[in-house]
């Protein structure tokens, strides 16, 4: 396996280590009444299920790069804790972490406000305890939060799998789907849709599910599948994904299905080039990026495989997998990725600036694009 870099990285993240824990997020903000107004208008995604769950774990893991081994020594969540995350210009939301212990019946809970402004609710049950009580919590959670407001999605991750067979997967996952919709046919909400996950954090599954969640809290992803589309095949690529690199949570990939081994192997991609690059690309007083818009990559495999990594903004990369074959037409493929990532800026750019002129909410999605040779295309 080889690495080739292209330019040396400039500008700087402030950190040194190999896959620095600050190469994240930032920490919590604290419980919601500290909060500030400006970042309430954010969407949210609120992490819910019974105590020791492992609604925290998922957090630390995916967004502040937290070894699996750690969360074992994690406390128990006793208030509601609140994780901004404005990553990139296509993941700007906050994380809100639940107790196990929130009464929707107490009366200083003010559930109507929360579920309001919500984008997609997430409830973790345990999938190695008794479910019972969590399928009871579940149904009494996504009724509250369906009658404010229709609009939530709503996942349900099927949690600490990774001790359980293939079959007993398959088996507990068929249980929950069955009860969990059987519930709400009792209570006449048919129309409310739960997603199931089976999820671990021991593997990639917990980053695969998380990437489904906020997929569909981005309007702009019919554009930015197009795009995809138009990319690879006009540069002879199997299988392109559009990445934030910090959480390795994959914001677009084109149409064709996605194979967990490939994501898998993109991911750790991405982990090898921030390694590196946090050995390699720094400058000797330490200063400089782990990943910047020089940022480039490229990793050949025995089996004929390249996997080609480029910059796209300054948290988001994109990561192709083609055959060598393909790959010695290295010129097109750059061009065309030029075109693809000056398209990708436009439709940021389009969208803050229509957001600004007409009113729109911020993340409205846009209708403009540009074809990989640089000439306008119709509306997509």
């Amino acid at each position: 396996m080889s690495i080739q870099y292209e330019a040396p990285l400039a500008d700087s993240y402030g950190v040194a280590d190999s896959f620095p824990k600050d190469f994240g997020y930032g920490e919590e903000e604290g419980d919601i009444e500290d909060s500030s107004t400006s970042t309430d208008s954010k969407p949210r995604i609120l992490l819910m299920g019974l105590r020791r769950s492992g609604k925290s774990s998922i957090q630390k893991v995916v967004f502040h790069k937290m070894s699996p081994n750690e969360t074992l020594f994690l406390e128990s969540t006793n208030k509601i804790y609140k994780d901004d995350i404005s990553s990139s210009s296509f993941v700007n939301f906050q994380i809100w972490d639940f107790p196990g212990q929130v009464d929707f019946f107490d009366p200083t809970f003010d559930y109507e406000m929360i579920f309001r402004g919500t984008g997609a609710l997430i409830f973790v049950i345990d999938a190695q305890d008794d479910y019972v009580e969590a399928l009871s919590r579940l149904h009494l959670t996504v009724s509250r939060a369906y009658r404010v407001n229709p609009e939530i999605n709503f996942e349900v991750f099927i949690h600490k799998v990774d001790g359980l067979s293939d079959d007993h997967k398959i088996e507990t996952q068929r249980d929950i789907h069955q009860r969990a919709n059987d519930d709400l046919a009792d209570a006449s909400l048919e129309k409310l849709h739960l997603s199931f996950y089976l999820t671990s954090i021991y593997d990639h599954s917990i980053f695969e599910a998380f990437s489904k969640v906020v997929q569909k809290l981005i309007p702009q992803l019919p554009t930015l599948e197009n795009l995809l589309n138009i990319f690879i095949s006009n540069s002879g690529i199997e299988k392109a994904f559009l990445f934030d690199v910090v959480s390795k949570i994959y914001i677009a990939t084109d149409s064709s299905p996605v194979d967990m081994q490939s994501y898998e192997l993109c991911c750790d991609m991405i982990d090898v080039v921030i390694d590196v690059s946090c050995i390699y690309g720094l400058k000797e007083d330490g200063s400089g990026s782990a990943y910047d818009k020089e940022s480039m990559a490229i990793i050949k495999l025995n089996n004929t495989t390249v996997l080609y990594l480029k910059e796209v903004t300054k948290f988001l990369a994109l990561v192709c997998i083609l055959r060598e074959e393909s790959f010695e037409r290295k010129g097109l493929i750059d061009y065309n990725f030029h075109c693809f990532r000056k398209a990708i800026h436009e439709v940021f750019e389009v969208g803050v600036s229509t957001s600004r002129t007409s009113g729109l909410p911020a993340g409205t999605p846009l209708m403009k694009t540009v074809a990989l040779n640089g000439t306008p295309r119709s509306t997509v």
